[in-house]
């Protein structure tokens, strides 16, 4: 796990629409954080706000989120961006405990694609399927990434969540659904005139 990412915020009492729009052309980016306590709206520098959020990690970190010189630990939830420009209209953030299991959608980090089997020996090409997976553990145990390893994969071989190594107290929260939910995160396809010999 990384160190962790910290926005600076500042509780507000201006609610609506108006009030918004407002803040957004002040440059602040009007926002949210529930859980674990009452819910207290929020403004933080957009500019701050974008910068952070360009990171993969910002995704799946905990954050610091500092309002008026208190510090919460907080996850984000949703982020609503403008349809056109580089703006954030809205933010979420939920606050975490230690002792309780938090569910995050984490990066997969695919490696060893250009070497693995398929491409290198059979001359297939890998494709990957989905770019992350949601995830349940406590706040101290959330990876920054989960990495895939294709190097062993051959043509017409699929890589499922079940084939990913979890670290320790990380567990899939499809896969706890069931095996019918090991959903497939990447394949090798043969190349196109077909597997030689």
């Amino acid at each position: 796990m990384s160190n962790k990412i910290e926005l600076n915020a500042a509780a507000r009492s201006d609610m609506g629409k108006g009030a918004s729009r407002r803040l957004r052309h002040a440059g602040q980016t009007p926002a949210i954080v529930y859980g674990a306590g009452e819910p207290v709206s929020i403004t933080l520098p957009q500019k701050d706000l974008w910068k952070a959020q360009e990171a993969e990690a910002f995704y799946s970190s905990i954050l610091s989120l500092n309002i008026d010189g208190q510090s919460t630990d907080v996850i984000i939830k949703d982020l609503q961006r403008h349809p056109a420009k580089p703006v954030i209209l809205h933010a979420d953030f939920q606050r975490v405990d230690a002792n309780a299991p938090i569910i995050v959608n984490v990066p997969l980090h695919f490696v060893n694609t250009a070497s693995c089997y398929g491409v290198k020996m059979q001359g297939g090409a890998v494709q990957v399927l989905t770019h992350n997976i949601r995830v349940r553990c406590l706040p101290g145990q959330l990876p920054e990434y989960l990495v895939v390893d294709m190097q062993e994969a051959r043509a017409n071989d699929i890589i499922h969540i079940s084939d990913v190594k979890m670290p320790e107290g990380v567990s899939s929260v499809d896969l706890n659904r069931g095996e019918d939910y090991d959903l497939a995160l990447a394949q090798v396809n043969p190349p196109r005139g077909g597997l030689k010999g």
